[in-house]
């Protein structure tokens, strides 16, 4: 059980501001304030829906040392960059790769092990997630989609309900990964 996830950085694009403009037709910049905020909405959005983390980031979470096996929620996992054991009062010990175990299975989930040391009942695990490192790796219908709810939403700024298209939906459903719980 992951206990909490955090995410180190935040408010990152799937696609560029220039992708978006191009596509609504805009050609100075006035709005790029808000067209921005609309692509990192939209970004969510699809990455809420795909249930993966589109761009790299760097992931901590933390999970039991029970010696049973974690799922690390962020996905897909890139790379474990470290693990420690965490005490009562919040000290950290980094763990040695030997102490501690990683697997990933047929999902493609990583999964961590980890026996109490000292007392430690809990381990903080950093690592990597993400289908590429910049928007210009993701696969080029996830990018679309994203322009395109963008634009919808831009585009239904005046009027009382923005619906996404049901071709967002089309272009992001390869993609798709969902747990059942």
């Amino acid at each position: 059980m992951v206990l909490v996830l955090v995410r180190e950085e935040a408010g990152v694009l799937g696609a560029s501001l220039d992708e978006l403009k191009e596509y609504l037709r805009i050609g100075g910049s006035g709005e790029d304030g808000l067209l921005e905020r609309l692509l990192r909405s939209a970004t969510a959005l699809c990455e809420q829906f795909v249930g993966q983390w589109l761009i790299l980031g760097e992931a901590r979470a933390t999970v039991l040392a029970d010696g049973g096996w974690q799922r690390l929620s962020a996905r897909p996992v890139a790379a474990i960059l470290g693990v420690e054991a965490v005490a009562p009062d919040g000290e950290a010990v980094a763990l040695a790769a030997d102490a501690y175990a990683i697997d990933i299975d047929a999902a493609g989930d990583r999964w961590v092990r980890g026996q109490p040391l000292d007392g430690r009942r809990v381990l903080k695990v950093r690592y990597q997630a993400g289908m590429a490192e910049d928007a210009d790796g993701l696969p080029e219908p996830i990018r679309q989609g994203i322009v395109r709810l963008a634009a919808e939403h831009f585009s239904a700024r005046e009027s009382e309900v923005a619906t996404p298209p049901a071709v967002v939906g089309a272009l992001w459903r390869p993609w798709r990964r969902m747990r059942l719980t």
